[in-house]
């Protein structure tokens, strides 16, 4: 494409400079008006200006005279008019490449898309110094593994019950209750696995910004639901590590085209991956009542919950989190 616009330049160029040539035919030297025409495409002069009958030594020698000075005069505007296309080339260069490849463009979108799907790796854009930051703070909670012993992660899971049931009595650590919110065995701290500490954080952060759906979707309030449910905090942890995964938050920089997105996302709020984690936990939910599962279908949910938020982040007019479908549900 690029090259194919050069050639053009370059026949508008070639073009432009004959048609002058045959324009730029007369001169005023003296207060005496000469004429030249040149129609070839020849840079050298190759007929000498008009010039009277006579053919005599003198006249010959003014013709000469005559004839450099004219020289001199075609060189200058020769150069004066390249320099004026050349501008104006290069403007229009300009113009066109930013009418196709500009990212307004519909061939500019088609190249921007060309990989959704494919599963292929981008050219992250170059960070803010927030976005960095903000980065930086984000692998540093991924990488933070639950620790039962810890008293800070301790109290992280007796916030988690007040917050899933405030009229409740909290239970010891180890209790029977904690199944009633989806942990598998009576001891939580064995259940988090590869979802670390930050998805206990994600489910303190859904709990505590959108509670009226942290408390539909934990007590299955929503549709036909199965016999067989998902269980909630099990499933909540397994989203914390899908999404670590698909936003490819492990890499130095995130390349995938989700990871891309959620860059945008967390320049403008730093809680980004945190409510990106509440609306897949709805979206999840969702997609589970669609599907009619039952407990050994969820990783196929899960799947399918993945798929669809990739593909809702390549969206062009996706520019916020409140912009993706499942947001909506979060509020109703």
């Amino acid at each position: 494409m690029l090259q194919g616009l050069i050639r053009f330049c370059v026949l508008v160029y070639k073009m432009a400079s004959a048609t002058l040539r045959r324009r730029l035919h007369h001169g005023d030297v003296d207060g005496r008006k000469y004429e030249r025409y040149d129609a070839t495409d020849s840079e050298t002069l190759s007929e000498p200006l008009l010039r009277s009958s006579s053919d005599s030594k003198d006249a010959y020698n003014e013709e000469l005279t005559l004839e450099d000075i004219w020289e001199e005069e075609r060189k200058r505007q020769q150069v004066h008019w390249t320099l004026i296309f050349s501008q104006l080339i290069a403007q229009w260069a300009q113009w066109i490449a930013k009418v196709v490849f500009g990212s307004g463009s519909l061939f500019g979108k088609f190249l921007s898309l060309s990989h959704i799907g494919s599963g292929g790796r981008h050219l992250p854009p170059p960070l803010s110094m927030l976005q960095e930051e903000r980065l930086r703070n984000i692998k540093r909670r991924i990488e933070i593994p639950f620790d039962g012993s810890r008293m800070e992660h301790q109290d992280a899971l007796r916030q988690l019950w007040r917050l899933a049931y405030p009229q409740r009595e909290l239970p010891p650590l180890k209790s029977e209750l904690w199944k009633e919110m989806g942990w598998q065995g009576t001891d939580p701290s064995t259940d988090f696995r590869g979802g670390g500490y930050i998805s206990l954080e994600n489910l303190i952060f859904f709990a505590k910004t959108y509670p009226e759906a942290f408390h539909r979707l934990l007590h299955k309030q929503d549709g036909t639901r199965a016999e067989w449910e998902y269980p909630f905090a099990v499933a909540g942890i397994n989203i914390s590590f899908m999404l670590a995964q698909m936003l490819d938050l492990q890499s130095g920089k995130p390349s995938t085209l989700a990871g891309i997105k959620f860059l945008e996302f967390l320049e403008k709020d730093e809680m980004a991956f945190d409510k990106l984690y509440c609306v897949a936990f709805q979206m999840m939910d969702a997609q589970w009542l669609a599907k009619r599962a039952s407990y050994m279908e969820f990783n196929d949910v899960l799947k399918s919950t993945r798929a669809q938020l990739e593909h809702e982040l390549a969206l062009e007019d996706v520019s916020s989190i409140k912009d993706l479908l499942a947001f909506k549900l979060l509020s109703k």
